[in-house]
Order: structure tokens, then sequence, then C-alpha cells
């Protein structure tokens, strides 16, 4: 089961906290956690961009509106109380706490408003949506992630084979192989006999060789095509090599790779583009956005 939304929480930890005991954001999250029986995967679950906690960070989100809203109260730096408010409150018997409920409190509405003046799009955006800013950001990051991969597959897909072969090299080196690109480019493209594209250096020392097959396919790549590399390494006595397609592969083919000796990895369009897009090949930087967060130690005064 997926992690719960920051709103589906806010009711538990009032919940929680009406033993009037005062917690640290951290133990807060630790008892919802027990509370609501959340399991390891979903205790484990990270945001796909900065690699967070999903549930510290929703619970923290929770804790936070609560406190704005007056449900909580601070009486120490990052430790929180129920409030008298917020025993009048669950006196209510609430089916649920939301947004929407706590626009109800002067503090929580001015609290939204603050800073913006599309008042209208603020109110719809505490009522209506159900994602942290930093998910809504991290959900925005991957969809243009997603859509820039898609369209760098397309322009790998027309280029030419030596585009290509050159694109690989430059990929490879950009990941630790292949030493110089001098090295990595005489490599590569020049081989191409039995199933064999190039080879490359697995360190600038050139300690190993890993060998290559690099397809520029539309379509899918079956089971025949790998277990011919495979032979072709075989015929080298090669321990590792490296197939690469703009197409993807058979589930006979991920199946068969996967159980053999040399090693064989699989990298297919999708990875590919993401590969590209890790090591900046093909792509450049239009913006950059800095989310920051309050620097506790700087205003500890002790």
């Amino acid at each position: 089961m997926p992690v719960p939304e920051y709103q589906d929480l806010m009711l538990p930890l009032l919940q929680i906290a009406a033993d009037g005991k005062t917690r640290h954001r951290r133990e807060f999250a630790a008892d919802l956690a027990e509370y609501l029986h959340l399991t390891k995967d979903q205790l484990a679950e990270l945001m796909p961009a900065s690699g967070k906690p999903v549930f510290s960070k929703r619970a923290s989100w929770a804790i936070g509106h609560l406190y704005r809203a007056g449900l909580l109260i601070r009486p120490t730096r990052a430790h929180y109380q129920i409030s008298d408010r917020g025993r009048e409150v669950l006196a209510e018997n609430p089916d649920k706490l939301d947004n929407n409920y706590l626009a109800r409190f002067e503090e929580f509405r001015a609290y939204w408003k603050r800073g913006s003046s599309k008042r209208e799009e603020q109110e719809v955006y505490a009522t209506q949506n159900d994602a942290t800013p930093e998910e809504t950001l991290e959900a925005a990051y991957q969809q243009i992630r997603s859509d820039l991969a898609l369209e760098l597959l397309d322009q790998v897909k027309s280029s030419s084979p030596q585009f290509f072969e050159r694109l690989v090299v430059e990929l490879l080196v950009s990941m630790g192989y292949g030493g110089s690109m001098r090295d990595a480019g005489m490599a590569l493209g020049k081989s191409g006999d039995e199933g064999i594209d190039g080879t490359i250096k697995e360190d600038r020392l050139g300690l190993d060789v890993i060998y290559l097959q690099a397809k520029r396919w539309e379509g899918t790549v079956g089971r025949p095509e790998i277990q011919k590399f495979v032979g072709a390494l075989h015929g080298k006595h090669a321990k590792k090599g490296v197939f690469l397609t703009t197409g993807t592969y058979a589930k006979s083919a991920i199946d068969y790779a996967s159980a053999i000796d040399p090693k064989v990895v699989l990298i297919d369009g999708e990875r590919l583009a993401e590969y590209m897009i890790d090591f900046g090949i093909g792509v450049s930087t239009k913006a950059t956005y800095q989310v920051k967060r309050i620097d506790s130690d700087y205003f500890n005064e002790e």
C-alpha cells in the first residue's frame, strides 16, 4: 500500500497528541508510524529526486499544518504538544482533518495567503492538493525528465550510425570507462567481427576489457541476438560485455542475460536516455532551483 498522503496523517497525529505529551518532531513521526501499522516497505519509500523518506516528509508537513492552525503548540524548538484548540477539535469527533477543515482557522488562512498575490489559486491549492510542495516539485521534475528522455531517444534514433557510435563513446567515458576519449574512440566501431562492435577499457589503467555491441534499432532485441553476442564473448575468453540498443529487449533476452556467465549488461533505449541525462550527454541545464531549509544549528544559542 502507498504511504498515506500528508492530509490523511493530520487526524491520527492529533489523536496521538491527545495524551498531552510533548514530543520531538521525529518522535511524533515514529509514534505515528506505529499507530498506523506502517510496513518496512512503506517507511523505506524514498522521494525519487531527493532520496528523502516519503513518510517522514509527509509527517513533518502534517505536524507543521496542525501547528499553523493552532491545533498544536511548540513549547520548545522542534517539540510539539496538543493545544486547547486541538482538544476542542478532537471533541467534535471529525471524520477527517485536511486543509479544507483547517481553513476555518484564521491563522491557517493567513499562512496560506502569505507571500502570494494569487489568493484564489492558493485557496484552491490549500483545499484540493494532497501533495506536499516538495512532492509537487519532484513530480514536475520527473515529468520534465521523462519528456526529455523521450525527446532524447527520438534524436538518437534519427542520428547516423557514426554519430551513435560517438555518443556511446562519450557516454561510457563520462561514466568512467575507456580511459581517454582518444582510447575509447579507437576502440569502438573498429572491430565488427563475430558479433562484437568494439572494446573499451574498464578503467583508465586497462586492467580489464569490456566488449561492446551497440545497435541503433527501432524494434525489440530477442534472445538469439544476445546468444550471438555471448558466443562472441566466449570466443574472446571475455568476462564482461555490454549490449546497447535504442530499442527494447524481449523478456526472454533479459532472462537469458541475467542467468549466464560471462556477465552481460543490457541497456535499452529508455535506460540509455536516462544515462545521457545523468551524465550530461546531449543535454544542457536550462534552469536551477535551490530548495532551502532552516539551518537549526545557526539558531542554536547554547
